[in-house]
């Protein structure tokens, strides 16, 4: 167990969990000393949350989420077993790759605030990812917790139906307006110049939609196989069964800006 000391308010402790979807692990962070919040207890994975319990104590004040991922969501069941700390978090709107496990004892919506004697954090909904995502902002520090909605070492995964290419863009927007210092991934290392982070996620994703436009043109119709070959012919083709997710839903804000139009199981540009 690697406990890292992250400011005076903030800890991290990273779930045994590594690969594909979770590059070194789910980081679950633990906020103050004497009030603990802690964010995503990962997945049910009893160690962890052993080790959780044991760092904090008798002092856990709450139990937050960013999302019901299995990933992200199931520890937080064992949590409060083991805690009796309540579990805080909103629901998805589709049952779909989601946490059957999940039971918020409060439902939070963008613009809560959380307050302890030595901190505050406040809800912001950013849904993209996932419908229900949240990101909690500490204001003392001016750290933002991004779950899934940011993560170091790669771009995420936008899975539809509950997942949204146009959404996600929108709640990357959201993040511009914030007085932000550093961004706490929930994979991956802490992020420093977080606008200079959200404008390259932004650029990328748009160099990627440029692709997705440039493909149906040049092909006039095209099926989705089709697009995955050359939309990320920069990508290993071992990964291009996770890329599909998001082609996927880049096509559906095409389809929803009237842009593109799907014939059965072909796309087609329409200007």
């Amino acid at each position: 167990m690697k406990i890292t000391e992250l400011s005076p308010l903030v800890r991290r402790i990273t779930a045994d969990n590594s690969g594909v979807f979770t590059g070194p692990g789910t980081n679950t962070y633990l906020i103050g000393r004497d009030e603990i919040t802690v964010i995503d207890p990962g997945p049910a994975s009893k160690d962890h949350i052993e080790n959780i319990a044991k760092i904090c104590g008798e002092d856990i004040k709450q139990i937050l989420v960013t999302h019901t991922h299995n990933d992200h969501s199931p520890g937080a069941k064992l949590l409060h077993q083991r805690t009796a700390a309540p579990v805080k978090g909103m629901k998805a709107l589709h049952n779909e790759m989601q946490d059957p496990t999940f039971k918020p004892h409060s439902i939070l919506k963008d613009g809560d605030i959380i307050e302890q004697v030595d901190y505050s954090l406040r809800v912001i909904h950013t849904p993209g990812h996932a419908s229900n995502h949240l990101c909690y902002f500490l204001e003392e520090e001016k750290m933002i917790f991004t779950g899934d909605h940011i993560m170091d070492g790669s771009t995420v995964v936008i899975a539809p139906p509950d997942g949204s290419m146009s959404q996600y863009l929108e709640s990357l927007k959201i993040l511009k307006d914030e007085d932000l210092k550093y961004i706490a991934p929930g994979h991956g290392d802490l992020m420093e110049n977080p606008h200079a982070v959200v404008d390259w996620i932004i650029s990328h994703r748009m160099f990627r939609e440029k692709k997705v436009i440039d493909a149906i043109t040049e092909l006039n119709r095209a099926s989705l196989e089709a697009l995955l070959e050359k939309v990320y012919d920069d990508v290993d083709s071992r990964l291009l069964s996770i890329a599909k997710y998001s082609l996927q839903a880049h096509l559906i804000k095409l389809i929803e800006e009237e842009r593109v139009v799907q014939d059965e199981l072909e796309f087609v540009w329409q200007h």
